[in-house]
């Protein structure tokens, strides 16, 4: 989720009616988004040397059974890099480790695909990845040692990291490239989610913030396994940020959707929503459905997405949150049912083939 919103104001210009998400061509029968998926936020929370199922929570299998029964097939689940790998260039932790294998294994066992995402915003501790404490190589390292473990299961996902922000674009790339070679390189052919710099946002994906924006310099993205996506994030409320129920900046967001679609195909990219949210408000349910059947619509370019939030952590009164609470189904999860469409299994462009 993003949590400095005075940090990344970008707020989209409204462009001609034509070109908003409104007036796009209805997804058809034949329009499948690979990937519906959720956030099952949790195991990020906390101190690295918190306890489990206090400090911090892997998902119930109640709450998987939950949202495998509502129909969504995919799993983004975050988990901090500190608690899995404490030491920079050491061995990965055991015991968190197996916590980590027995969840991605129970979602597995209910047909959802996992994606793997420490939730750490391009920080080690307070160690900032491209810096001379934390350079691209050390940041390959934690990924060479997580990707072995996965190796045999093309549904695990890679999510490089969750919004880097304040890390030059180019700085960054050269992080991700060279994670990329590093999971290559011990043979994982997995899918690999790939974000940009400043909190990964559509809405910005064109501003430079030092080095370059993301739109010019993540084009030089490499991946030997060429099976790579270009992960986006986008909220809807004031400033980009996801903190606030409003929701505002909905025109704005789907029109940074819109512009995303036409980078993407530009650059004959895949593009999949991390994360995207908003309050049960009526105006901003239907902004979300309007934007999940433009993804539908445009599913050449868009692989899916995975909304931000649920999980056993959250309380009942977080705005975005889709967690049950035993009052039946919150009005974005009913938005999300019925505008993300059937679930696919094992087509091609789906990150397996």
């Amino acid at each position: 989720m993003m949590t400095n919103p005075l940090a990344r104001l970008a707020i989209a210009p409204l462009l001609a009616l034509c070109l908003c998400i409104q007036a796009a061509v209805p997804a058809s029968a034949e329009d499948r988004l690979c990937f519906r998926g959720v956030n099952l936020s949790g195991a990020e929370y906390g101190e690295a040397d918190g306890k489990v199922g206090t400090n911090y929570f892997y998902p119930t299998p109640t709450t998987m059974a939950y949202f495998a029964e509502k129909g969504f097939d995919t799993i983004r689940l975050p988990f901090k890099w500190e608690r899995l790998q404490p030491t920079l260039g050491g061995d990965l932790d055991a015991l968190e480790l197996e916590r980590l294998t027995i969840s991605v294994r129970s979602l597995r066992d209910r047909g959802f695909r996992v994606i793997l995402n420490p939730h750490n915003f391009g920080y080690h501790g307070g160690r900032r990845i491209g810096s001379a404490d934390l350079p691209a190589a050390l940041f390959a390292n934690f990924w060479i040692r997580l990707a072995v473990h996965f190796t045999d299961d093309r549904d695990v996902i890679f999510g490089l990291m969750n919004e880097p922000y304040d890390i030059g674009a180019r700085d960054w790339l050269d992080a991700a490239n060279a994670a990329i070679l590093g999971i290559r390189r011990v043979k994982a052919e997995n899918l690999i989610l790939v974000p940009g710099t400043h909190w990964s946002g559509a809405a910005s994906w064109g501003d430079d913030y030092g080095q370059g924006a993301n739109s010019e310099v993540i084009k030089d993205v490499i991946d030997p396994g060429n099976n790579f996506a270009i992960e986006f994030h986008q909220y809807l409320d004031a400033d980009s940020s996801g903190t606030h129920a409003e929701c505002s900046n909905r025109d704005g967001a789907e029109q940074a959707i819109v512009n995303a679609t036409a980078w993407l195909r530009a650059n004959k990219f895949r593009g999949m929503i991390g994360e995207i949210g908003v309050s049960s408000a009526p105006d901003c349910t239907a902004a979300l459905s309007r934007i999940v059947e433009h993804l539908r619509a445009n599913s050449d370019a868009w692989l899916g997405l995975t909304y931000w939030a649920a999980g056993d952590w959250w309380p009942p009164t977080e705005a975005l949150n889709i967690q049950p609470n035993g009052t039946g189904d919150k009005p974005q999860l009913t938005a999300l049912v019925s505008s993300m469409g059937p679930h696919l299994p094992g087509a091609p462009g789906c990150g397996r083939d």
